[in-house]
């Protein structure tokens, strides 16, 4: 797996993205009524969603619990009570089975939630992927790849950045052997701890050969 998006939570959407877009980040909202969460696209590598709160309802969180789920809405209400600012990531596969992951998953012993989201995005395209939670929360949650891909093509920020170089991500000691073995994106730096530090974006280089 490849790092697929990290997580911004924020109080206030709307006051966020115009943060953002301030320091020149072209951001698109998630949908075109109500949105939960923005994002900002690149024309490769993973993107950064602006998370207000998690899209799914109390009623949700019961039902997970109600079926054994209980650690996947510890997660979701951790989204709710995160921090402004980075806090999380995402690891994306083109394979929506998982079945590589679940299999390392098994062998860690660590048991997982898999659903499936959709939403309709501002121009109208209805993003479809699949969702993979690990029982474990301090393991990031996985996605599949969107079945249509929303990203600008040969797109750069109005402040030059292009993409996202480097981002190094804490998680515990016994949990690193795992993680590296699940996601082989080198852009991922995995250190003891928890948290994110050192989100490093990358920018365009202007050519000025005469």
């Amino acid at each position: 797996m490849k790092l697929g998006h990290i997580l911004f939570k924020t109080k206030n959407l709307k006051n966020t993205v115009k943060d953002f877009e301030d320091i020149g980040y072209h951001v698109e909202y998630g949908s075109k009524k109500n949105p939960h969460n923005a994002l900002i696209y690149f024309s490769e590598g993973p993107y950064v969603e602006l998370l207000e709160k998690a899209p799914v309802s109390a009623v949700v969180k019961l039902l997970l619990r109600t079926i054994g789920k209980g650690k996947v809405a510890e997660r979701l209400e951790s989204w709710e009570k995160a921090k402004e600012g980075y806090f999380e990531i995402c690891l994306e596969n083109e394979d929506a089975t998982f079945e590589v992951e679940k299999r390392i998953l098994k062998r860690y012993d660590i048991g997982y939630f898999i659903t499936q989201s959709k939403r309709k995005d501002p121009f109208n395209r209805t993003l479809k992927w699949t969702l993979l939670f690990p029982l474990k929360v301090q393991i990031p949650f996985f996605m599949s790849a969107f079945n249509y891909n929303p990203k600008p093509k040969n797109f750069i920020h109005p402040n030059g950045v292009i993409g996202i170089e480097s981002i190094s991500y804490g998680i515990p000691k016994k949990l690193k052997p795992l993680v590296s073995e699940l996601c082989d994106d080198k852009r991922l730096n995995l250190f003891s701890g928890r948290g994110i530090k050192n989100l490093v974006f990358q920018k365009h280089l202007i050519s000025n050969k005469t």
